[in-house]
């Protein structure tokens, strides 16, 4: 399949999502420059769907990633979130200005990395390629696809370690702690 197909089937999965199309409109409504909703969100809307499970799976968190160079505080994530939570409480908001990832990774994972340059870098950085994924809804209603290598590992339920960021033992710690076959048991997971 094409990576149209998927994008085409992707969409329509967000537009028909009884919780992820709320979830966009309402993280559209902070008119932020440039955002997206992605990662978890993304995989679990496409894998509960592949699954043909009734109900959505649970989801710890809603990634919100955004890009501003102009505030990279903590506070304005969290001013963000309180904003989401008002207005959707039901959504377990995690608001992550991706152009300030730079200035806590390596208290919270070990190692630093450079800043990152834009939105798209940011979730071409992010752990697996079947999660580096994001969704934007514009204001036209339509949505824009973020995804820097492609669908066909979130479509065929490859979990695949993405080396621009994350190490063997994060992600094989991350493996261990989401896991995926327990969740969703026709996920191929790539060793690494």
């Amino acid at each position: 399949m094409f990576f149209n197909d998927f994008e085409t089937r992707l969409v329509t999965l967000a537009r028909e999502s009884s919780w992820l199309w709320p979830a966009l409109v309402a993280v559209r409504s902070l008119n932020l420059h440039s955002w997206c909703i992605g990662a978890g969100a993304v995989r679990n809307l496409v894998w509960d769907s592949l699954h043909g499970f009734a109900a959505p799976s649970a989801l710890p968190d809603v990634d919100v990633a955004y890009f501003d160079t102009t505030d990279l505080s903590a506070d304005r994530d969290a001013s963000f979130e309180s904003e989401l939570t008002s207005l959707r409480p039901e959504f377990p908001w995690e608001v992550t200005n991706q152009a300030a990832v730079h200035t806590w990774f390596e208290s919270a994972f070990g190692h630093g990395v450079p800043p990152l340059i834009s939105l798209e870098a940011a979730v071409a950085s992010w752990p697996e390629y079947a999660t580096a994924v994001g969704l934007t809804l514009l204001h036209d209603d339509t949505i824009k696809v973020i995804a820097p290598y492609g669908l066909d590992d979130l479509f065929a339920m490859v979990v695949r370690r993405n080396p621009a960021r994350v190490s063997v033992a994060t992600y094989r710690d991350r493996v261990t702690q989401k896991q995926y076959r327990n969740r969703w048991p026709h996920v191929t997971i790539i060793p690494s």
